[in-house]
């Protein structure tokens, strides 16, 4: 893997989880690490499990909010960072009959328009022969019942990584990390028996026999961040969830 002593990278969801994950990584390559995400606190907390002194430093602000994101970037000078990490998003599931619009709307809000934002907002921040790396899902290309605005949102994040990596070449290179299920924080919010009941049926489903870790994930980012000839690229680490025998009906 390429040395990353004298870059800097910054990491939007970097408090927990494959954000925290790829920020620790990056760390132990010889980087520094801008974390950001909405809450404070919780950017304390990665900023203390990563123990990495002023190497590590921590950006609040919302990506969906315009202004925040223009105040946040304001303070990081010109020319500062080579990585541009987008980890953070939100999903939602339901049936396309019965989920309320604005839900939808809500998740691409979050998803496609903030990192389209940021993107936007970051260019004048990025080092040439640096990169952008965004976050996308399987169920773009394999989709699932009840999951429809996401794997929309989720297409339209690739889309999105295709053509800016055509437009920003050479300066930039653009990429997208496709996960399939990964134990994070992004379960917590379920009863305990329930996520674990998940991680089992979805992991006896794969080809690897199991669901992914967040260090996982990392390493594909680090990977897509850097290495200097791939771009436009959309990278599944899903543990072979494209080719997965789905339950019936």
């Amino acid at each position: 893997m390429k040395t990353l002593t004298e870059s800097r990278a910054l990491i939007v969801g970097g408090g927990s989880g494959i954000g925290l994950a790829t920020a620790a990584l990056l760390l132990r390559e010889g980087g520094d690490v801008w974390i950001s995400g909405r809450t404070e606190a919780k950017l304390q907390a990665g900023l203390a499990k990563l123990a990495a002194g002023d190497r590590a430093r921590a950006l609040p602000f919302d990506m969906t909010d315009g202004a925040a994101v223009d105040a946040a970037l304001s303070r990081l000078p010109d020319d500062s960072i080579d990585y541009l990490i987008v980890t953070a998003s939100s999903a939602v599931h339901g049936p396309f009959e019965t989920l309320p619009i604005e839900d939808a709307q809500a998740m691409f809000a979050s998803k496609f328009w903030g990192p389209y934002r940021l993107a936007k907002t970051a260019l004048p921040k990025l080092r040439n022969g640096g990169s952008i790396t965004f976050f996308s899902g399987v169920l773009s290309r394999r989709p699932g019942l009840n999951c429809s605005g996401l794997g929309a949102v989720n297409a339209a994040v690739e889309g999105l990584t295709r053509g800016l990596a055509l437009e920003l070449g050479p300066r930039l290179r653009v990429n997208c990390i496709s996960p399939g299920m990964v134990r994070t924080e992004a379960y917590s919010g379920m009863p305990g028996d329930m996520r674990e009941k998940m991680y089992r049926e979805t992991g006896a489903s794969l080809p690897i026999g199991r669901v992914g870790e967040a260090d996982e994930i990392a390493q594909a980012v680090h990977f897509a961040a850097t290495n200097p000839y791939f771009t436009g690229q959309i990278l599944d680490v899903d543990g072979g969830h494209m080719i997965r025998q789905y339950a019936t009906r």
